[in-house]
Parts: C-alpha cells; structure tokens; sequence
C-alpha cells in the first residue's frame, strides 16, 4: 500500500499524525507552515485527502481517518526507524538525523523495515525520544518545559518533531545537554516566557516558549504535589 501513496500525500499525512501526536489541533494554518507550503497548497491537499478517504476536517482541524492513520503511522514508523539506524549503526549525529531519514522513509521496503527492527532489538523510541509507532511504547505521563515552575527538576522525555527539522535549534539543544533522558532544572523564567534552564555540569540556557512548549518531560504527579 505504501508503494501506491504519492510522497506528497505521506508527507501530508505525517504533519498531520506529529500535530495530533503533540497535542496540536492540525489546522490548515500549521500544516502549512510545518511543511513550508502556502495554505492555497493546504486546502489542495486537505480536499484530496478526503476525497481518498484519507483526513476529514472538522470545526477547522484536519484530523486522520483510520485509513489515514494507517498510512500515517507506517511512514512514521520508517522515518523513526531510519532515524535510530542513522544514530546507532550509522554514528551519525542525532542532531542530522532527522533530515536524511526524511529521504530514506520513502524507499525502504518491508523486507528492510523488518531487517533492521531485528538488527536494531526493536527500538521502541527514535534518538529524539519520540515513540515508534506499532512497538508498544508505553510513554510516561509528560507535561512540557514551559509548565515547569522555577526551581522544579524533570526528565527530558521527548524532543517534538517540529523541532528536530531546525538543524540550528538541534545543534543548540546538543551544545546544551537537552537531549532524552537528561534531567534539567528551570533556574528562572522571565516575563516574556522565555524559560531559562540548565543540566548537571552545563550552563543555564534560555529557551524561547516555541522550544519550551515541543520538548516534554516526565511528569511526576507525587513530586508535583511536594512541590
């Protein structure tokens, strides 16, 4: 089936399935600027999509049908895979990644797909930290950096997708220690919601609220109620 879906239409389908994923109503205004496309593009593309049965919209928000989801989260599924091949076997920066696995999703066949599940032990996250879809991931309940209050102390979870395709955002995340896993500290945050953080051994960063508000942390519900 992935062979008879155009790359456009993937592509599509795969901003639509991040924003949900994020929490994001996928209105047409950001599936534009996700892919870069003016929203004249959007509304083409949206009107093909559901004549193929693939999204409908609803009180503005594209949303994916089941068909669509299918679709969405078998490209998805090779993106995080290729990102995880990339990092692990490949040794390329994690902060790369995302880029060349935005090619490689479109040609790697199921024979392949299932060859590197079994090189790989079957991943259950990509680099970024973001589930595999079809893997069982069982994600922590998260919140986001900008919820965090000053003082509090969390794990960075997940880096959203909306940021791994900023290869200078990447870079500066790299430089600061912000990667999954890491556990970081809000040292301030100022009235203009920049939060200003920092990890064990690094320099207090700042993090403007489009960064804070797409990297998750583990929420901790008891450590919540202590603070």
């Amino acid at each position: 089936m992935m062979s008879q879906i155009p790359s456009a239409h993937s592509e599509y389908l795969q901003a639509i399935f991040a924003l949900e994923e994020g929490g994001v109503p996928a209105i047409q205004a950001r599936i534009g600027d996700w892919l870069g496309v003016s929203r004249a593009s959007v509304s083409e593309m949206v009107r093909k999509l559901q004549g193929e049965g693939m999204v409908a919209e609803t009180t503005g928000a594209v949303r994916l049908t089941g068909e669509g989801r299918v679709v969405a989260e078998s490209v998805v599924r090779r993106h995080r895979l290729a990102e995880c091949f990339l990092s692990e076997v490949l040794r390329l920066p994690w902060v790369k990644v995302h880029a060349e696995a935005a090619v490689w999703e479109h040609v790697i066949s199921d024979d392949v797909e299932a060859a590197m599940l079994m090189a790989m032990r079957e991943p259950k996250t990509c680099p970024h930290g973001n589930p595999i879809p079809g893997m069982g991931y069982e994600a922590p309940p998260t919140t986001t950096i900008s919820e965090m209050k000053v003082g509090e102390a969390r794990v960075i979870e997940r880096i959203g997708e909306e940021l791994e395709g900023d290869i200078e955002m990447m870079e500066f995340l790299d430089i600061a220690g912000l990667h999954p896993g890491s556990e970081i500290e809000v040292v301030g945050h100022t009235p203009h919601d920049v939060m200003t953080v920092q990890t064990a051994g690094s320099d207090p960063v700042g993090l403007g609220s489009f960064a804070s508000d797409r990297i998750r942390v583990i929420f901790d519900p008891e450590a919540a109620e202590k603070s």
